[in-house]
């Protein structure tokens, strides 16, 4: 049996099972609250492993994994890492609780319902559902862009075999979550897990050791310098650009506390206890399947070179004198593993990528219907609800898949600017909504604008290739700052840490929400 043919029917099996979960939750989903929050009874394993999946796609394994390897060689473990702590344990255990508290007292169901109610401002959830669905859009056709590049390695699909692989994806992850909603969603998020947790063990193990072991391996990597790596830093604990890769952790890990797709797994769970042990599952969930992307790509130097006459590696394109970073990591796997194993790369990439793709549908599309169209129309019942969230969904993944076709954007950046403007929209408002009672309207607007304003303004400037802007672009090459003002990451990075100063400067000289209003979103906290 040729490894075509193997990954063929693994891949077929998969789908099936994914599929089959989705008819068997269907047939328990019968209300909008079960759709959306799964009736907000979901235990611990799935509530973690569902977190830990929407968190983790191909944008980390195959776009992140091999730009940040390629950059900073062994140490872009510290993501992970970051990742594992910042990003999974810390927030179930700050947030956790008060989000399942004051989101159920105040019966809300999607962010921009809690903000809502927790500010008094229906504007407030206006805006924020518009914000949602339309920054949710790049992020979507990041993860798109990430499963092409593999499908296109693996089955050698040619120039527009990668569309055909981006269309079917978008099928496939809009049947289930269609069918079964948000307990189709977690259900096949712990099975996706499971092939996560498998998968890249086997990867990071198969990576070090074609290399003749760790220590070899690193060896390897600190005898490689160009003109932006020095020696023996490829291989270091800190790698060559320590300023810049705290820059990725800080993106990828704070990012996590004010996305709406992840900060809502917390609706949903069941109790207390089960926050407590979910936070100990997405933790080492998290070191295993970050930390294992990112510590594999750290070896992608010793698979991949733009260097045509260096023997032994694959020879990566270069486009506008930088590597083409998402062809990195399809191109190791295809050196490191054997054929056979190669479907089991596919399928944890997948896996991976429609478990995160399903919670980014279904918050956009519940968003959109709960927030913008319920209110606006009489008699919404619950069946035409769900309706219009399974429209939605078709919508939203139409859109994502036109611009995942258009290859000129990377996947990191696409995903930068997404949790950028989100999480440096929301992350303060979101944040000390929970814990400052004085939190204001006013700050959490100005939040709204700073956030956005960053993103979009870094994303004008210097990512759309605006001839008009060239000079500013060179002038900031020129100031040869130790940080990376070009960097799509940095300035989400700097969107979110504005975010958590504007609003409790804001909130301090401008009136904060009525007192009832206050005390009724407060008043949840102690109700058990």
């Amino acid at each position: 049996m040729s490894s075509k043919t193997a990954t063929f029917i693994i891949l077929a099996l998969y789908v099936a099972a994914m599929i089959g979960i989705g008819f068997y939750t269907s047939r328990r989903t019968k209300s909008a609250s079960d759709f959306m929050l799964g009736g907000r009874n979901v235990g611990s394993w799935l509530t973690a492993f569902s977190y830990g999946t929407t968190y983790f796609s191909a944008v980390v394994f195959i776009g992140y994994a091999g730009q940040f390897g390629w950059s900073y060689g062994v140490s872009a473990t510290w993501v992970g890492i970051g990742n594992a702590i910042i990003g999974s344990l810390i927030p179930f255990f700050l947030i956790g609780r008060r989000t399942r508290l004051m989101t159920k007292h105040l019966g809300a169901t999607t962010m921009p319902e809690y903000f809502e109610k927790r500010f008094d401002s229906s504007a407030l959830k206006t805006v924020t559902s518009l914000i949602v669905f339309v920054f949710l859009i790049p992020y979507t056709a990041s993860v798109y862009n990430g499963l092409s590049r593999l499908f296109g390695m693996v089955f050698d699909l040619g120039e527009n075999g990668g569309t055909i692989i981006i269309i079917l994806m978008a099928v496939l992850s809009a049947v289930y979550v269609i069918l079964g909603g948000y307990k189709a969603t977690a259900v096949n998020d712990f099975v996706q897990g499971i092939i996560m947790l498998v998968g890249i063990s086997t990867v990071v193990a198969l990576t070090v050791q074609k290399k003749d072991g760790l220590s070899a391996a690193i060896d390897s990597l600190n005898a490689i310098s160009d003109s932006s790596t020095p020696a023996d830093t490829l291989g270091s604990l800190f790698g060559p650009d320590p300023l810049n890769l705290f820059g990725v952790v800080l993106l990828t890990s704070l990012g996590t506390w004010g996305l709406p797709q992840m900060v809502q797994k917390f609706y949903a769970i069941k109790d207390d206890e089960a926050i407590k042990k979910g936070a100990v599952i997405s933790t080492l969930f998290a070191f295993v399947v970050a930390g294992g992307s990112y510590f594999m790509g750290g070896f992608v130097r010793l698979y991949c070179t733009t260097d045509p006459a260096e023997s032994g590696k694959a020879v990566i394109d270069v486009v506008n004198g930088k590597p083409v970073f998402d062809t990195m990591v399809p191109a190791l796997i295809q050196q490191a593993l054997p054929n056979m194993l190669i479907g089991l790369v596919v399928v944890l990439v997948l896996s991976a990528s429609l478990s995160t793709l399903s919670s980014l549908v279904l918050t956009s599309s519940s968003t959109l219907t709960n927030d913008l169209i319920k209110p606006r129309v009489k008699d919404f019942d619950d069946k035409k609800q769900m309706l219009c969230i399974r429209v939605f969904i078709a919508v939203f993944l139409i859109i994502s898949v036109i611009i995942a076709c258009n290859k000129n954007a990377s996947i990191s950046t696409l995903m930068s600017y997404s949790w950028g403007a989100l999480s440096g929209a929301f992350l303060g408002p979101f944040l000390y909504g929970l814990f400052m009672k004085k939190a204001s309207v006013a700050a959490v607007c100005a939040s709204f604008v700073t956030g956005l304003g960053i993103t979009v303004t870094h994303m004008i400037l210097f990512s759309m290739n605006i001839s008009a802007f060239d000079g500013i672009k060179k002038a900031v090459i020129e100031l040869d700052c130790p940080l990376n003002l070009l960097s799509p990451i940095n300035a989400g990075a700097a969107a979110m840490i504005v975010s958590l100063i504007v609003v409790p400067v804001v909130s301090s000289f401008t009136k904060a929400p009525d007192e009832n209003v206050v005390k009724e979103a407060f008043d949840s906290l102690s109700k058990e």
